[in-house]
């Protein structure tokens, strides 16, 4: 298919949804290997889905970010993991035409396949030397990372009498190690692993500050005629989060249901040998969970929809809507978790076991609510801050 005549996002969506097997007949491979395994890589890098939202000049399909979101929640009930390391380089993809033109030509010019991993947190200093920044630091939950030719990570540029300076920063492979420490209990399929790094340098052309890239007008914005690529950062990027927790929430319910249609209970004392569909507490649990994970979707769909329309209408979201935006997709990750922990109390003994598909399903969703992006506890304080006239402490 020619860049002339990209997929539609509809088509994408169908690629998307025909992964579903595969990824739930490996999800437990994935797992125990703690990253997706290569050959499950390979096959959903081949149906092309990652650039949806790349620009056209550089082979991508230049669909707005709401595509990725589609994307994430159509992989999720077969896996989480997968579709969180699919959903991020497809948002690298997206993030990148933020950056400056000629970043953009460093990575997609010598690999049209590459992709990027990110860790944003401003956990290193960038120290200002001829024709860039000498960087050293350490990196958390760079997802997807043993797969990755490129990082996009977060750092502190720190010039002597200027205050600090939150930015974005691109470093190839060859600039980083990796440090194999993922062993975790949700998510557990990502390989989100630290990179390490130590006076590497960086041209100031591979750097975006926070400021640029959160209000929509960065290097790459000018660059692009699309509006898409001057959304701003936080207004959507969380809802990729997000996402990954409501397909695991959607999926959980379709897992539940299959099962308890069929499913006999065992217990001697308590309703033994009854149809577990029978049991009013079960069909309340369906329809709370069934209603929390619809809920959660509807929410960021519209959000998603709103910011999209409104950059392409020639206008930004001001600071109460993109508060608005960071509330929404940290209740909506709190939606997923309330609908995934409804049917996990649910599945009994059997759902102790580490291959179930519900009790995986609300490990991760618990794991993407723990993000510091869509954490509620971190957001909800900010969106309550502002409501009440105060000066709102978080990133918007």
């Amino acid at each position: 298919m020619s860049a002339a005549d990209p997929p539609s996002a509809a088509e994408l969506l169908a690629r998307a949804r025909e992964l579903v097997p595969p990824l739930k007949a490996h999800a437990a491979a994935t797992e125990r290997e703690r990253m997706v395994p290569r050959a499950l890589w390979e096959r959903a890098r081949a149906t092309r889905i990652q650039l949806a939202c790349r620009p056209r000049r550089f082979g991508g399909f230049e669909h707005d970010p709401g595509t990725i979101y589609e994307l994430i929640v159509a992989l999720a009930p077969g896996c989480a993991s997968t579709a969180w390391c699919v959903g991020l380089a497809a948002s690298g993809d997206w993030m990148l035409a933020a950056f400056p033109l000629q970043a953009q030509r460093d990575v997609w010019d010598a690999d049209t396949d590459a992709m990027i991993c990110a860790s944003f947190a401003p956990t290193a200093k960038a120290v200002p030397c001829a024709g860039g920044f000498s960087v050293t630091g350490k990196w958390a939950f760079a997802s997807g990372c043993d797969y990755a030719q490129w990082a996009m990570l977060g750092a502190v540029i720190a010039a002597e009498g200027k205050p600090p300076t939150p930015a974005f920063m691109l470093l190839p492979a060859s600039d980083y190690a990796i440090e194999d420490n993922w062993f975790t209990s949700g998510l557990s399929g990502t390989g989100s692993k630290n990179l390490l790094a130590r006076d590497v340098f960086v041209p100031r052309h591979r750097i975006v500050t926070f400021a640029e890239i959160t209000s929509g007008d960065s290097p790459g914005a000018k660059a692009h005629a699309n509006p898409i690529y001057g959304i701003p950062f936080m207004a959507v990027f969380p809802g990729m989060l997000a996402a990954a927790g409501i397909g695991a929430a959607k999926g959980a319910v379709e897992d539940f249901i299959a099962m308890a249609r069929v499913r006999e209970t065992r217990g001697a004392i308590a309703g033994g040998l009854k149809h577990m569909a029978d049991f009013a507490t079960v069909q309340l649990r369906v329809a709370e969970a069934s209603a929390s994970a619809a809920a959660a979707d509807l929410l960021l769909r519209t959000d998603i929809r709103e910011v999209v329309a409104m950059v392409r209408a020639g206008t930004k979201p001001g600071i109460a809507d993109r508060i608005r935006y960071r509330r929404d997709q940290a209740f909506a990750a709190k939606l997923a978790v309330a609908a995934v922990e409804a049917l996990n109390g649910a599945t009994g003994g059997n759902g102790l076991f580490l291959d179930h598909p519900v009790q995986r399903a609300w490990r991760d969703a618990n794991a993407v609510a723990r993000h510091i992006g869509v954490n509620w506890d971190a957001v909800g304080t900010m969106y309550g801050q502002h409501a009440l006239g105060l000066e709102p402490f978080g990133q918007y």
